[in-house]
């Protein structure tokens, strides 16, 4: 038997059962059976007991069966029922679908093995659709941890439900070949790791705890050391290969603006940041850099400044914004800070007018725009560059890699790449899946930025609330309420922007206060022009949905009251809360939630309320929401990972990473290693997304 062998002519399996298999687990081959691996074990040599119950958890009871019933629920089924004992007590077991497969199969005076989650029906312990079997000296001698597998109301109909699903795996680890070997035997040495095949026979049926514990290790270091292994390897490849231009020259644009338009001093890590720019793009390869920074740390200005050294080489540069809102918001910002210099800014947005945008690019076609910001609209294909050689990619996880990678065909010398995001990316998951990537890390804030405070109220506390709203806006601040919806919507009950303004109105009442409205459903136009009601001060009070976080820069507005705060994610949240504390006085966050909460919202909560430090709330993001496959097109979601977690196996990351950068360091073609070799042409066929940031 081979791994590529159909899983069609595996023992147990036949065409219809393998139909399914494809199609609810793509598992179409041995291979793939072998590596759907088992989500937890039941030891069947800890049996309960039915007296012993206390609680609704997975359990082996071993015992008889008795008084079996069949009773119609309806027109075309059934349910049958029956009792169970093992001497100490009784439970009812009970079955509504396959009751006549199960009725033919059930013998009073056998003992047998059942298996489930029992749960309290009317006083009685019951237990629906147990997993079951004959307590025969045979089964009894067999392995003692049984495998659960992950499976589908489809695959129970199909009649593979977990217990059949590892009979046939069972069938499979008895017939499984010799495995060829991934890792170099150095590698397996030094680190103790089990053979790849009798790792996979534990993982589906250890012999121990501690066999378990060593097949689980040996193959989570197999899964983290290729991961690596891809990314160390096109990084190096990009580094010793890709050209690039090389901007030597530091020249007048980026000295005039360095001595005289720089609002405030550089800090220290800004400085660092634009120094290491400088020297990938002076180094004669393509750059291709990760600048990530808190809110409000200052990565617009050091995006600006390394547009100004590609100026200064004779280049043009460009930004692209993920959202319209902000795409302005930088136009106006560069504007701004580059009055009286002589470059050119241009905006290219979907909304502006056809002639607008014709005029846009020819002017950039000819090379008289120095500096392109807009959306999505830059990647259009009449949209031609005289000479690109900075891209600047902003809040890139908005972004598909396959839109960000058509900058590249922009220039015959692919462009230098940065790539900003203002969600900082745990330290664990940059080391680990940003391998390609350069990474720079701004991780001070602009001297007099104050962190935000941070609180958690419930709706029994919204007149507090809102007299605390009153007295900052008395007082002469500004105020945001974001809420999660536009309209009610029947499923949710949410709190929804146009009931909030309401609430808002009657608590402040006009002309007294005032109030602007922001959502995703206004024109651009209409939101500029609200927005900016608000950063004159015309208006107190912004009521928003989601729309405000990122884009908005009000150094008055120093509240934010977000609504149904248990709704949203760990990063978006900490995003919102960057829209205040922009100025120099004292702000707040107000996260506004229902009495009861899920213990994973509870944990968001108390975390925003612990730390503003993003890093520290980037790591508890991943632990409550999992990193993305970064690698693939896919930005959100779970790494592809089968075993491994990048959080929690941090040693193994570690060691990995470090074992494969010494192994290229002293066999950069790895010519020593066929079997990586093979590895890396297989991953070569596949688009590498990941390269391209």
């Amino acid at each position: 038997m081979q791994l590529s062998d159909d899983i069609v002519y595996l023992k147990g399996v036949g065409p219809q059962r393998a139909k399914v298999l494809a199609a609810e687990l793509g598992v179409r081959t041995v291979g793939d059976l072998l590596e759907h691996i088992p989500y937890r074990y039941i030891d069947r040599s800890v049996m309960a007991t039915v007296a012993g119950l206390t609680e609704e958890q997975y359990v082996v009871l071993k015992g008889q069966v008795a008084n079996l019933q069949t009773t119609a629920t309806g027109k075309f089924r059934e349910r049958l029922t029956c009792d169970f004992h093992d001497g100490t007590g009784t439970l009812q077991l009970v079955w509504f679908a396959g009751t006549k497969w199960v009725r033919e199969r059930l013998k009073p005076n056998v003992t047998y093995l059942i298996m489930g989650k029992p749960s309290l029906y009317n006083g009685q312990w019951q237990l629906s659709h147990p997993e079951l079997e004959p307590a025969t000296a045979t089964v009894d001698s067999r392995q003692p941890y049984l495998p659960v597998y992950n499976t589908t109301e489809k695959m129970k109909s199909a009649g593979l439900g977990t217990r059949a699903l590892a009979r046939i795996t069972e069938t499979l680890v008895a017939l499984l070949p010799a495995l060829p070997e991934t890792l170099p035997d150095p590698i397996l040495q030094h680190f103790r790791l089990m053979p790849r095949r009798e790792a996979y026979i534990n993982i589906h049926y250890p012999t121990s705890p501690q066999a378990l514990e060593q097949a689980r290790t040996r193959l989570k270091f197999e899964e983290l050391f290729f991961l690596q292994l891809d990314y160390q390897y096109a990084h190096q490849q990009r580094v010793t290969a890709s050209q690039g231009r090389v901007f030597s020259r530091v020249g007048e644009h980026f000295n005039q603006f360095y001595s005289q338009k720089i609002p405030f001093p550089l800090t220290g890590a800004q400085k660092r940041v634009i120094r290491e720019v400088h020297d990938d793009m002076r180094s004669g390869r393509q750059m291709n850099r990760l600048v990530q920074g808190d809110v409000g740390s200052g990565k617009t200005l050091v995006a600006l400044m390394c547009m100004l050294l590609a100026l200064d080489n004779g280049c043009q540069a460009c930004l692209m914004a993920p959202t319209e809102i902000l795409a302005q918001q930088h136009f106006a910002t560069f504007q701004r800070m580059l009055e009286g210099m002589p470059v050119e800014v241009a905006l290219l947005t979907g909304s502006l007018r056809a002639a607008q945008k014709r005029k846009t690019k020819q002017r950039l076609a000819e090379g008289e725009v120095q500096i392109l910001i807009g959306t999505h609209a830059l990647i259009e294909d009449d949209v031609e560059f005289h000479d690109l050689g900075l891209v600047v990619i902003d809040e890139q996880h908005r972004f598909g890699v396959q839109q960000r990678s058509r900058l590249w065909t922009k220039s015959a010398v692919p462009p230098h790449v940065l790539v900003m995001t203002a969600t900082p990316i745990p330290r664990t998951l940059a080391m680990t899946v940003y391998g390609d990537l350069d990474c720079s890390v701004i991780d001070e804030l602009p001297p007099g930025r104050q962190p935000v405070r941070t609180y958690h109220r419930l709706e029994g506390n919204r007149l507090r609330v809102f007299h605390f709203l009153k007295e900052q806006i008395d007082a002469g601040r500004q105020a945001y309420i974001v809420y999660p919806l536009i309209e009610e919507s029947e499923k949710t009950d949410l709190k929804n922007l146009l009931d909030g303004l309401e609430m808002v109105h009657s608590y402040f009442p006009r002309p007294q206060y005032q109030t602007s409205m922001v959502h995703g459903r206004l024109t651009a136009e209409e939101k500029e022009s609200e927005m900016q009601r608000f950063k004159r001060g015309e208006t107190h009070i912004m009521v928003a949905t989601t729309v405000i976080e990122v884009g908005v820069d009000v150094p008055n507005a120093t509240v934010m009251v977000i609504e149904n705060a248990e709704r949203f994610g760990l990063s978006q949240l900490h995003q919102l809360r960057g829209r205040v504390g922009r100025g120099g006085g004292q702000s707040y966050c107000i996260l506004m939630t229902k009495d009861n909460l899920a213990s994973n919202s509870r944990e968001r909560i108390r975390t925003m309320c612990a730390t503003s430090d993003g890093f520290q709330i980037a790591e508890a993001d991943l632990r409550l929401r999992g990193p993305g496959d970064i690698q693939g097109l896919q930005q959100s979601g779970i790494l592809d990972l089968r075993l491994a977690d990048i959080v929690d196996d941090e040693p193994l990351v570690r060691a990995t990473r470090d074992t494969v950068r010494d192994l290229l360091a002293a066999d950069p073609t790895l010519s020593r290693y066929p079997m990586l070799q093979q590895h890396i042409a297989r991953s070569k066929n596949k688009m590498l997304w990941g390269k391209i940031s």
